[in-house]
């Protein structure tokens, strides 16, 4: 059986080695799929943690849920199904930006209609995925690259919805960071590290700052995390411009919100999902936004 996948695998393996155009292709169809899967992880895996947090109280300190937990909740069980008629979702329902625009954007047993986020999360997916295929090829680099954007898309929209980055993704993100960097994968491995330790302290530092300055929490510990994940996988050199980056674009949005959407200064806003934006400009565009302010 395994001669069989090897022998299989080996031709295709050439394939998209000496093609590029084949290669992006595959990777644009591979990222649409994984994009499919991402969509079920944002929203399940808050409702997850927040399942094993009740549980957990339960358990410890005897405080009962107000509603009973479900036996089996997690990222495959169960079938995903439409949380109005609960009509279970088909294969050919649910094949990446196609299904949605064959049905229509809505449900096809009940015709609720269906969040357009749905394909714009796989379309983005497929996009930054075949862009990584694009620039770094048919290598290793591209591998790890593309776990890179599939955690920082989780993350995006994970935080937009519940303002959480979970431990769950931002610490393996930072491990595997350090051992892509083992042997120099975008930067040497003291430089890694000192991106993780650094990228931690810096947004711990600023959180402080502004806690004992206004008495209130302007982020949360999942940002220092997430930021020490991007130091881990490209260095403390691009720390800079990720965090001016980041800081630069939240601004304004943040200033857009206020003046066009009636929102109040104190309206909190996720800083992951920008963050995450300076960790796919590092992945792209590293040594170009470097050389503004790192002499050559």
């Amino acid at each position: 059986m395994l001669n069989t996948w090897l022998d299989f695998l080996t031709p295709l393996s050439d394939i998209l080695r000496s093609n590029t155009s084949v290669f992006i292709t595959f990777s644009v169809i591979f990222g649409l799929l994984v994009g499919s899967f991402l969509n079920v992880v944002i929203h399940r895996l808050p409702k997850m943690m927040d399942n094993a947090e009740k549980a957990y109280v339960a358990e410890n300190y005897g405080v009962q849920p107000a509603a009973p937990l479900p036996t089996q909740y997690n990222i495959i069980t169960p079938r995903s199904a439409c949380p109005k008629c609960g009509h279970n979702i088909s294969a050919l329902e649910n094949i990446p930006v196609i299904s949605y625009w064959v049905l229509g954007g809505k449900c096809k047993g009940c015709k609720t209609g269906i969040s357009l986020r749905y394909p714009l999360i796989e379309a983005l997916t497929g996009a930054l995925i075949g862009a990584v295929a694009y620039q770094y090829g048919y290598t290793a680099t591209t591998f790890f690259a593309w776990i890179f954007v599939f955690a920082l898309v989780t993350l995006t929209f994970i935080d937009f919805d519940t303002q959480l980055l979970p431990d769950d993704i931002t610490l393996p993100l930072l491990w595997l960071g350090l051992i892509f960097n083992f042997n120099a994968g975008f930067t040497d491995l003291q430089s890694a590290i000192l991106g993780a330790i650094f990228g931690y302290l810096i947004l711990w530092s600023v959180y402080w700052a502004f806690k004992l300055v206004t008495g209130k929490e302007g982020m949360g510990y999942g940002d220092f995390k997430l930021l020490a994940a991007i130091g881990a996988w490209f260095g403390w050199q691009m720390l800079p411009a990720v965090i001016l980056l980041s800081s630069v674009v939240g601004a304004v949005i943040g200033i857009g919100l206020i003046i066009f959407k009636g929102k109040s200064k104190g309206t909190a806003i996720p800083f992951g999902p920008f963050l995450a934006l300076g960790g796919i400009a590092a992945l792209f565009f590293g040594a170009q936004l470097m050389q503004f302010y790192i002499p050559h």
